[in-house]
């Protein structure tokens, strides 16, 4: 298995799917980083020589991804946190942030249901 940044890249995948198994790259920056470094997209992880994962390494490294880039993502929700801007409030409730409906759904922000005394009448 390959490694870029610190992510072991599967060899059985295609390279430009492989890529995407770094935080911070899809699809779209996975196409591009390989047409940067002129690899192509077809082509296995498990089969790139050396010269071709260094090249992939220095087109990676121009980008902001893994820890930087989740550093930073934390970083931005504390500042809100701390301005009491109104995306800050709802990360402190543990509501959902961007304007989603909350009286029936939101169970991934909210938690598992909790049980009201006396509802059925």
């Amino acid at each position: 298995m390959a490694r870029i940044k610190g992510v072991d890249i599967p060899n059985n995948k295609r390279i430009e799917i492989a890529l995407t198994y770094i935080y911070g790259i899809g699809r779209s920056l996975s196409n591009t980083i390989l047409k940067d470094a002129k690899i192509d997209v077809n082509k296995k992880a498990g089969d790139l020589t050396n010269d071709e994962l260094v090249a992939i390494r220095d087109e990676v490294n121009k980008y902001l991804t893994e820890g930087d880039l989740r550093r930073e993502v934390n970083m931005n929700i504390k500042t809100k946190m701390e301005i009491n801007s109104y995306q800050g409030t709802r990360h402190k409730k543990g509501l959902p942030v961007r304007g989603q409906r909350t009286n029936r759904n939101a169970r991934t922000r909210k938690g598992k249901g909790k049980v009201v005394a006396n509802k059925k009448k």
